[in-house]
């Protein structure tokens, strides 16, 4: 059942009725429905939320793009009486891990897929994608298709294109959902890691699952130091022939380790 925005601006989906409250935390220009796969196979036996990150979807907007604000959002939906499983992929990981760190009584246990509490400095190829979906003439569109063949040159992959265009909505004309004006500005902030706004010796000493997709760089052995440091308790999982978007590239098994780690 999809929710309007509550106080903290965020919109959600919920999916099923008992059972462990499981809250899913998306990537940049994602949106809580890309979790819907999963969501509907945990359903049967969890209480599944999908949301909307800031600046994403059905959410609000901010002025300007901060971990910390954002992580503070997404901890105002739980409750410490009903603590959950947390799910995050690549920013939304970096927000879940946010959430954990600073509310731990909020977050029974962790699963961060592709991301490292690190900061990241590629972030060009982002900058590109945002270029190109903000130089999109939406006055002279007339159908979806017209926006693919006018972003395949910038965004050859069509998986990747496919991903973006999932946020063009039409509605009295057409419209991006996501907040591009500021996560083009803001990018930077997005592939950091506020630790010098942490305070010294915090960690979530819960169980953490660390996913890392074989093809991607986002987790690497170079990455592990920050991780223990932070999440002491954590599991690293390799899943083969994924790259970052290992929810998306390998489903079954990103499902059956996901599972396996609420057991």
């Amino acid at each position: 059942m999809s929710a309007p925005a509550r106080a903290s601006g965020l919109h959600t989906t919920s999916l099923g009725e008992s059972g462990q409250r499981v809250v899913f935390c998306h990537g940049l220009f994602g949106q809580g429905k890309n979790w819907t796969r999963i969501g509907k196979e945990l359903a049967a036996d969890h209480r599944v939320l999908l949301v909307d990150m800031p600046d994403h979807g059905k959410s609000a907007w901010s002025e300007e793009f901060d971990y910390l604000a954002a992580a503070d959002r997404v901890a105002e939906l739980f409750s410490a009486d009903d603590p959950v499983a947390l799910v995050g992929h690549s920013m939304g990981g970096k927000i879940a891990m946010l959430v954990a760190l600073r509310h731990p009584e909020l977050v029974e246990r962790l699963c961060v897929v592709d991301v490292s509490p690190v900061a990241y400095h590629h972030t060009s190829e982002f900058a590109g994608y945002i270029e190109a979906m903000q130089a999109l003439d939406l006055d002279a569109l007339e159908r979806r298709s017209e926006a693919d063949a006018a972003l395949a040159d910038a965004v050859p992959n069509p998986v990747v294109r496919s991903f973006l265009l999932q946020n063009l909505r039409h509605h009295d004309g057409w419209s991006w959902q996501p907040n591009l004006d500021l996560l083009g500005r803001d990018l930077e902030r997005l592939g950091g890691w506020p630790e010098d706004r942490l305070e010294p010796g915090t960690t979530y000493d819960g169980p953490v699952l660390w996913i890392a997709g074989q093809k991607s760089d986002y987790v690497t052995d170079d990455y592990a130091a920050a991780m223990d440091r932070w999440f002491p308790r954590n599991r690293r999982v390799t899943i083969k022939g994924a790259g970052h978007w290992v929810h998306s590239e390998q489903p079954e098994v990103f499902g059956e380790v996901v599972k396996r780690f609420l057991g």
